[in-house]
């Protein structure tokens, strides 16, 4: 069975299975099944999609659905320098992964409640609610993983892994998608209740999968931190190449916020948002099944290339899109919206895996937390700064918003080019 483990992982990486060390194969496995459930729940619980049309069906306020993306983006990257600290001082990384998502199971099992039982701004509050927990969960478990990863899987077979995962997912939801497009079933509150319930139990699941992780314990070193929060800050006062990463990783954080203003341009098809759920959904999990896998491999040889050509592409579907928009008023209706939808999902799964292996390359084991927390949360105050641009397409339209995201991704990959070969090392 070893033998067997070892030839699949193999292939998955693109290795030598005898350069594999014994145990590596059955913990590649383990990350690809615990990262393949749970980023299909966050696909199914996908706030930009599924969770705007389902508050807007259940009656919830408009500025209640305008928090769903600053609730889920921002609280899941600010809480994390005040895990850092625990992490960094727990003998595993993978306790922390796996309660993480044990939490936001439970937490999309209780937004699929509310959504059953509740209506208005009741239901809203109680969604959003149920969606500051589940982030607030995600921030334990995005701060604990990139040691867990690192400590069980080497260096350039690790966004294999990730990407795998990604793509892997990606086709679960693809087929949620279709369902939804050809009226398989309707695209109504309790069917979407129903996915949200299965979501949930998917990280449950992952959560057990992930306990079973062959993680050696190691002691904490503690010493010389003196002042907590000052050792917790320091990185980004002290090392150039973070402050360039995060600097980089902030400005190509457009390419996660960019997808609701292309869905503001949909309008001219005549369609309603509820109608396009299921093609939108598509064109989303199809680029990532084509891209994730390849950014995942890219970025194994040079994460610094991926954030480089992720953000180019991304500078290149914004100043089309808007360009579009502002001379004819709209896409051409829903294929033109999911194909600027497609394009643009490409672009942002190469700056997650780009920036997802960059930093955990980049960062030895031992700070490697406190660097993932720090970076997490100087992006986290940059989203929800990021949330102003709502009011700039109100007053000047979203295509006027998509050519500044454009300027702003092609100066993330200006800023990428600075960044150090970390795969090289």
């Amino acid at each position: 069975m070893s033998a067997r483990l070892k030839t699949a992982f193999g292939r998955i990486t693109g290795n030598k299975t005898d350069a594999i060390p014994d145990g590596e194969a059955r913990n590649g496995l383990i990350h690809i099944a615990a990262l393949t459930l749970t980023k299909t729940a966050d696909a199914l619980i996908d706030p930009k999609l599924v969770l705007s049309w389902l508050m807007t069906a259940l009656g919830a306020p408009g500025a209640m659905i305008g928090a769903l993306v600053p609730v889920r983006e921002a609280g899941a990257l600010l809480p994390q320098l005040a895990f850092a600290r625990q992490v960094e001082v727990s003998p595993q990384r993978k306790r922390f992964w796996a309660l993480g998502s044990a939490v936001q199971g439970v937490a999309a099992l209780g937004i699929a409640l509310a959504a059953l039982m509740l209506s208005g701004v009741l239901a809203g509050a109680v969604i959003l609610a149920c969606l500051a927990v589940l982030a607030a969960a995600r921030a334990a478990s995005s701060v604990s993983y990139k040691d867990a990863l690192a400590r069980t899987i080497a260096k350039r077979r690790r966004g294999a892994i990730t990407g795998l995962a990604a793509s892997v997912a990606a086709v679960s939801v693809f087929g949620v998608g279709a369902l939804m497009a050809t009226g398989v079933f309707d695209v109504a509150i309790a069917p979407l209740a129903g996915i949200i319930a299965i979501a949930g139990g998917a990280l449950l699941l992952s959560s057990f999968i992930f306990m079973r992780l062959q993680e050696s314990a190691r002691k904490a070193d503690t010493d010389g931190d003196g002042d907590v929060l000052a050792a917790l800050i320091k990185p980004i006062l002290s090392d150039g190449q973070l402050r360039l990463f995060v600097a980089s990783r902030a400005a190509l954080a457009v390419t996660a916020l960019a997808l609701p203003f292309i869905v503001m341009m949909s309008a001219a098809s005549g369609r309603s948002a509820l109608d396009e759920l299921g093609p939108m959904v598509m064109a989303s999990t199809a680029a990532s099944v084509v891209a994730a896998y390849v950014w995942g491999r890219l970025s194994d040889h040079s994460s610094r290339q991926t954030l480089m050509a992720a953000g180019a592409l991304g500078a290149g579907v914004f100043a089309t899109v808007g360009v579009i928009g502002l001379a004819h008023g709209g896409l051409g209706g829903a294929l033109g919206a999911a194909a600027a939808i497609f394009v643009a999902q490409i672009a942002y799964e190469g700056v997650r895996a780009g920036r997802k292996l960059h930093l955990t390359d980049m960062a030895d084991d031992s700070f490697r937390a406190r660097y993932t927390a720090l970076s997490n949360t100087l992006v986290g105050l940059a989203l929800l700064a990021g949330g102003l641009f709502g009011l700039a397409a109100d007053r000047f339209g979203p295509a006027v918003v998509l050519l500044v995201f454009a300027a702003i991704a092609a100066l993330g990959s200006g800023l990428a080019r600075g960044l150090n070969e970390v795969q090289q090392d």
